[in-house]
């Protein structure tokens, strides 16, 4: 394998990075809401073994390899930055793929895949984006396939409007993405009105950068590691201790949920 290629938006400083690159930069490798722990349960719920499976926006390529760990026929990553697509590609080497394309235009055949996981991406759309993205994923399944997502949720479903965009703003201020959140019932909507059926919904604390997480998801020496760069960097010190104090202001009403949906036969 090559050495490990460089991060996306690597020209930028610390101050003006996305969050999930900007943690990525640091040494951490998780990145996903729910932890490590929610993408293993997501992954044996939507049933990888024996399966042609599409990942979208594979990123640092970690769920890749937990993907080919569990035997699928075949493995295809959909990244929009090149990149990015070289970080899966140097995770994956010769036993799957990763092409350049659009989440929400893949290029991939119709009904071509048994399994599509999408990871801490749609949260990242507009509403519009995501249901482009949602049918898309739908339309390269076969009957019977599993739509795999593990996002950002607002909790409860009942949670008021007016909360709803403060937290929205807050979490863009913080992570320097557009990140809109949905309720589990409006996640639920946006993959039935893309005519999937919801089958399994499975929700997780939003404990991304509290230490017991950390810990299990990176390993004590992981942690350690990405302690040491945050102390080098200033900059990086602020935006993280500022990224923890909006997940933390929030805490009761943000979780992470892991949803897999299927298309009819």
């Amino acid at each position: 394998m090559s050495d490990s290629p460089a991060l996306p938006m690597s020209e930028r400083d610390s101050a003006h990075l996305p969050g999930h690159w900007l943690l990525a930069r640091l040494g951490k490798r998780v990145l996903r809401p729910g932890g490590a722990g929610t993408t293993t349960r997501l992954l044996a719920d939507a049933g990888i073994a024996g399966s042609d499976v599409v990942e979208l926006a594979p990123g640092l390529g970690r769920t890749a390899r937990e993907i080919l760990a569990s035997a699928p026929r075949s493995y295809t990553g959909v990244e929009h930055d090149e990149t990015a697509a070289e970080l899966t590609r140097d995770a994956i080497g010769e036993r799957g793929r990763c092409v350049v394309a659009d989440a929400a235009a893949t290029g991939l055949p119709d009904a071509g895949a048994d399994v599509v996981v999408g990871e801490a991406m749609l949260t990242m759309q507009t509403d519009a984006a995501k249901a482009r993205i949602v049918a898309e994923a739908a339309r390269t399944l076969r009957p019977g396939g599993r739509y795999a997502i593990h996002e950002l949720a607002l909790v409860p479903d009942e949670l008021d409007d007016t909360v709803k965009t403060e937290i929205r703003q807050g979490l863009a201020r913080s992570i320097k993405v557009n990140a809109r959140p949905l309720t589990v019932a409006e996640w639920r909507t946006l993959l039935t009105d893309a005519g999937l059926s919801v089958d399994v919904v499975r929700l997780a604390p939003m404990a991304l950068l509290r230490p017991a997480r950390f810990v299990a998801d990176e390993g004590v020496l992981g942690t350690l590691r990405f302690v040491r760069n945050v102390l080098r960097d200033g900059d990086a010190r602020k935006r993280v201790l500022g990224m923890r104090a909006t997940f933390t202001t929030y805490r009761k009403s943000i979780a992470a949920v892991a949803i897999v949906a299927t298309k009819p036969r």
